[in-house]
């Protein structure tokens, strides 16, 4: 896998404009010419963030543990009513645990596809939905997709996750028991399920996403493992009110805020990636599910 730590100290302010360009309608253009006029060396520094999918695999489509597939679905109320998603189980025989794993704001990318076969690999059956699926699938590279997420209806695209989920745990491979991870719009998408689908979620550890509203967390019938990036303003100033409302419901739950990241520490494609932090919240994500699924 490729060394992607930074060849050079990243400005935070161009960190903070990749989070605003990952996030918002800014262009590519635009946020490299931005990020020229901030600093010396601004140019460079912007596109050293851009995703390298392929050179940071970590699980190959060929491992001998699992086996791969992708599988379409009904999706009722959903943007067409059907779904496809990528399938990911472990070759040892019997039915398995499973983990949703939702993407982030541009649909079913290669990291998101990696995670699945992570889990896969440690004995989990994982299902990453495309939920661009309906129109035509993720296009290959993230701005197509974000363009393309963001034309979606919001509603239906969240009733495509939720969907998923349902399928997942009732897959003739599943031993009943759900767990969902998400990261950065998946985050928030695994806060939102994990309310609204109450006791169908056995475990939920969401990466750095939109916490849920205050009167829904009293659905919340599972555990809850959350990770934040300590220099993300913007998700962090929903967790406080959010971890009220936790305690307020007696919902069993661990945070993490992981010292010198930044939104998206867990994506290997990029220098946002911090290894230690990293590997540190995958084993603790691992960790948990395995307390609460197996």
């Amino acid at each position: 896998m490729k060394d992607l730590t930074p060849p050079i100290q990243i400005d935070q302010r161009i960190f903070d404009l990749y989070d605003e360009y990952c996030h918002g309608s800014m262009a590519r253009r635009e946020f490299f010419a931005k990020a020229s006029t901030l600093t010396a060396g601004g140019l460079l520094m912007a596109q050293s963030l851009i995703p390298e999918y392929v050179q940071a695999q970590t699980i190959s489509f060929t491992d001998p543990r699992i086996k791969a597939q992708y599988v379409n679905y009904p999706s009722e109320g959903g943007t067409s009513g059907q779904m496809r998603g990528y399938l990911v189980q472990p070759t040892k025989p019997g039915p398995a645990p499973a983990v949703l794993v939702v993407h982030e704001n541009r649909g079913l990318n290669p990291h998101i596809e990696d995670v699945a076969r992570r889990l896969a690999s440690e004995g989990f059956i994982a299902l990453a939905p495309d939920g661009l699926s309906p129109v035509g699938g993720y296009p290959g590279n993230d701005d197509d997709g974000k363009d393309m997420q963001a034309k979606l209806n919001p509603v239906k695209l969240w009733t495509d996750m939720k969907n998923s989920a349902l399928y997942l745990k009732s897959h003739a491979l599943s031993n009943g028991k759900l767990g969902i991870t998400g990261f950065c719009w998946g985050g928030g998408v695994t806060n939102s399920l994990t309310c609204a689908l109450g006791t169908a979620v056995q475990a939920a550890a969401p990466f750095y996403g939109d916490a849920p509203a205050a009167e829904q967390v009293v659905n919340i019938k599972a555990p809850v493992l959350l990770h934040f990036a300590e220099n993300d303003p913007r998700i962090n100033a929903m967790w406080p009110p959010y971890e009220a409302a936790l305690k307020a419901n007696k919902v069993s739950y661990q945070s993490y805020t992981y010292a010198g990241t930044q939104h998206g520490f867990n994506n290997n494609s990029t220098p946002r990636y911090v290894e230690t932090a990293a590997k540190l919240a995958w084993e603790r994500t691992l960790a948990f599910f395995k307390t609460n699924l197996v």
